[in-house]
């Protein structure tokens, strides 16, 4: 997946070079923390922007998993009209 996405927000560089995995993983014990409420508010604020950069982390991975899908199944679909093309014509 690439990074180079227009309408993505600035996120922390430690946060863009997250796998999905990684900040699915951080974003599930920052909402744990969070839901705790044992935190003091300074902290919470700071932990709530962290959970707000990995979930555009997530779904940045999750767009761009979704525009790779979509050009596959174009792909396909392109590959398989031809073949059916050609099929066509070697029946006439």
């Amino acid at each position: 997946m690439t990074d180079a996405n227009p309408g993505a927000p600035d996120l922390p560089a430690d946060v863009s070079a997250l796998t999905y995995e990684e900040a699915r993983d951080e974003l599930v014990q920052v909402v744990a923390r969070l839901e705790a409420g044992s935190e003091p508010l300074e902290s919470s604020l700071a932990l709530w922007e962290r959970g707000e950069a990995l979930a555009a982390r997530c779904q940045q991975w999750l767009d761009g998993a979704r525009e790779r899908l979509a050009a596959a199944q174009a792909a396909s679909s392109a590959t398989a009209g031809a073949d059916l093309s050609e099929a066509e014509e070697d029946d006439a």
